[in-house]
């Protein structure tokens, strides 16, 4: 029998830069819901957006929200239909945050990510996050971990579904393929690791910063390109071409054929990768867009598009059978995702953890990856 505290303290966001510790009252729970007790909490950069802005969006903060997403913990109290799911109390589980409608036409069709009433931890008009002691789901949005599993990795798992969704589940990745993925931060790494795992041939990480495609090469990228900067005088479509060029010659890429690349991965958001993703491309290649910029309305190279048959599609979080497939390869040894936690906070320094995040190194210099947060005491 787990003893339940009678608090629930709570990192709450009351506007720009205004974040309070609150004690919340310990959730009720209902039919197929659980109570758990979080245990690690990742931070993730829309967290940090929404303290810096307080929206993304359309999301608009309008009454003070609980923050976090990422989140592992144990399962404390069940529902009284919560029994069916397999879980109990004691259970270690991964926190799967968006609650979908479950009757839309998105919901039966097996999109659920697309639901329009999907009710998502830490995003407006929803006030509860899971940067707190307690944290409510339906039973079925908790997967369960392996006992040789960590914690720090089961808050993970959240941002690995999105690795999982992008490479497996619209990107079709398969055995013996060439990946190309710009951005190499934690979306986009995590996208290298899920390519790698299964059975990629070659997995090229592009950015702008040597350090970060250091990193990859030295995670699970087997390839690394660093764009050199566009001149004065050189118009934005010339440099993107430029760059796809000397992508294929750099790196001993054809454009097509034996060897070409089959799916590109944009996690970065930035216009210039979008167009390059598609330049480089062989016939009939996949191109997925997963990273969100600041300006997504933009030129598209609809004649690579067009003349080589590009799929291009879009991917928004996590989909049916997502997290488990992201809990399998952790728990199968395919995915190590201890190299990816950088730096680790206690409940009380979560404003620091954030800070962090937001600034891309910590005081001693260190770059950030992630910032994992322990649970209040």
């Amino acid at each position: 029998m787990v003893q339940l505290k009678s608090d629930n303290p709570s990192f709450v966001l009351h506007g720009i830069d205004n974040v309070k510790y609150e004690d919340r009252p310990v959730p009720e729970i209902s039919e197929d819901q659980v109570l758990i007790e979080i245990a690690k909490t990742g931070i993730c950069g829309s967290d940090v957006h929404y303290l810096k802005h307080a929206r993304i969006g359309s999301f608009v903060l309008e009454q003070p929200m609980c923050l976090g997403h990422e989140s592992s913990g144990t399962v404390v109290k069940l529902g009284p239909k919560a029994g069916k799911s397999g879980l109990k109390v004691g259970s270690r589980v991964a926190l799967e945050p968006g609650v979908s409608c479950r009757v839309c036409l998105h919901c039966k069709g097996g999109m659920y990510e697309l639901c329009p009433d999907m009710s998502f931890a830490a995003t407006p008009p929803i006030i509860y996050g899971t940067l707190a002691r307690y944290y409510v789901l339906p039973a079925d949005l908790c997967h369960p971990l392996a006992d040789t599993v960590s914690f720090e990795d089961g808050a993970m798992m959240e941002p690995l579904a999105v690795g999982v969704h992008s490479v497996h589940t619209l990107g079709k990745c398969q055995s013996d393929q060439n990946v190309i993925v710009f951005g190499a931060g934690p979306v986009g790494l995590l996208c290298m690791a899920v390519a790698k795992a299964l059975g990629a041939r070659r997995i090229i990480a592009v950015d702008i910063q040597q350090e970060r495609l250091d990193f990859a090469t030295s995670y699970v990228a087997t390839d690394s390109f660093l764009p050199p900067a566009r001149a004065a005088d050189e118009e934005p479509t010339a440099y993107t071409n430029r760059i796809a060029e000397l992508i294929f010659s750099t790196l001993n890429i054809p454009a097509r054929g034996k060897g070409s690349i089959d799916l590109a991965i944009e996690a970065s958001g930035a216009p210039t990768c979008i167009q390059i993703g598609m330049h480089v491309l062989k016939p009939a290649g996949t191109y997925v867009q997963v990273g969100m910029g600041h300006n997504l309305t933009l030129p598209v190279p609809f004649f690579d598009v067009i003349t080589k048959e590009l799929k291009v599609v879009g991917s928004f979080r996590y989909g049916p059978g997502d997290y488990p497939l992201a809990i399998s390869l952790v728990e199968r040894g395919l995915i190590d995702l201890k190299p990816l936690v950088t730096q680790r906070y206690e409940f009380k320094d979560a404003l620091e953890a954030f800070e962090t995040t937001r600034a891309g190194k910590d005081p001693q210099g260190k770059p950030v990856i992630k910032c994992i947060i322990n649970p209040p005491p």
